[in-house]
């Protein structure tokens, strides 16, 4: 073998299986960088002003658009009295702050919102009104949701951990910064909660187009949860299984159902119509007098076959 021979004879396999392949080199991998660890962020002018509201001084930071504004600068000025430090940057720094959410020129960063595992601690006394969402995936409509509940003295908004929208700046924006005052409680599995409520003496009422009474049948002055289901689909059936009545909005034969967010604030309308009226709360209704048994496909068929609980006048 000559000299030329052994310089093209193959060395032996490379890395990449190829004779010879130089070896590949590899750095190692850095860890998935996320925004920095400032807070929870919040987007919008009433959001931030709630935010600011609710926290004070607990507010990690406030950035607002350094442009003249006299929006901003109530904002800033309102802060302040709050004992929140302002800053001011140029629009373009508050962009990517954002992450791409709407901020109209005011962001800040909160402390993380609070929330429960269980509705034990909120209907463990009292005359609680629980709304619960199953597998609400829309932030817009999440947070139109919570700020109904706010707004008509829902005792807590409850949902499940998977298939639901998530605690979002989108969905603190849609809330109007109403999350920010709001009893949360998310659960793993919601038809075991709903059982539990059961269990603790509260009337589960699942919102449903096809059921037979409508919810101002239903006497609605005693511990209640209304549950709303999700959009497009409605109520899952171990759901539905899970609830003490079903009841249906009243409307007209033209549309079939309405929006999440605007059924749900009919719902909890409603129990305060019928509490407000000055009817005693020993008069309110039990599992018993609101139909316990379940039917086989649900709280639907069974109960409904009853009379249906007396309104409020």
């Amino acid at each position: 073998m000559n000299e030329h021979d052994r310089r093209r004879r193959p060395g032996p396999p490379g890395p990449a299986g190829r004779p010879g392949a130089p070896k590949k080199f590899y750095p190692p991998r850095r860890a998935v960088e996320g925004p920095p660890p400032e807070g929870r962020l919040i987007c919008g002018l009433q959001p931030v002003r709630e935010a600011v509201r609710a926290h004070g001084a607990r507010l990690l930071r406030l950035i607002l658009e350094e442009s003249a504004s006299p929006t901003l600068d109530a904002l800033g000025r309102f802060a302040t009295d709050q004992g929140v430090p302002v800053e001011r940057e140029p629009r373009g720094a508050l962009d990517q702050r954002a992450l791409g959410a709407r901020h109209q020129g005011a962001v800040a960063y909160a402390p993380a919102l609070e929330v429960l595992a269980s509705t034990a601690e909120v209907t463990a006394s009292g005359m609680p009104l629980v709304l619960c969402l199953d597998e609400l995936e829309d932030p817009q409509n999440f947070g139109a949701i919570v700020r109904s509940a706010v707004a008509l003295a829902a005792s807590c908004v409850v949902w499940p951990e998977h298939h639901s929208a998530p605690l979002s700046a989108a969905m603190f924006r849609a809330s109007a910064g109403a999350v920010e005052h709001a009893c949360l409680v998310r659960v793993p599995a919601l038809p075991s909660e709903l059982l539990a409520l059961r269990d603790r003496g509260v009337v589960v009422v699942g919102l449903d187009a096809d059921a037979k009474h409508t919810l101002s049948d239903l006497d609605l002055r005693g511990p209640i949860a209304v549950v709303v289901g999700s959009e497009g689909r409605g109520l899952r059936k171990p759901v539905k299984q899970a609830c003490t009545r079903l009841a249906r909005l009243p409307m007209t034969k033209l549309l079939g159902s309405l929006n999440a967010s605007v059924a749900a604030a009919i719902a909890l309308y409603e129990v305060g119509r019928q509490r407000s009226a000055g009817s005693s709360t020993s008069d309110a209704p039990t599992d018993e007098s609101c139909g316990e048994r379940r039917g086989e496909d649900g709280g639907e068929d069974t109960p409904d076959g009853d009379e249906p609980c007396p309104p409020s006048a």
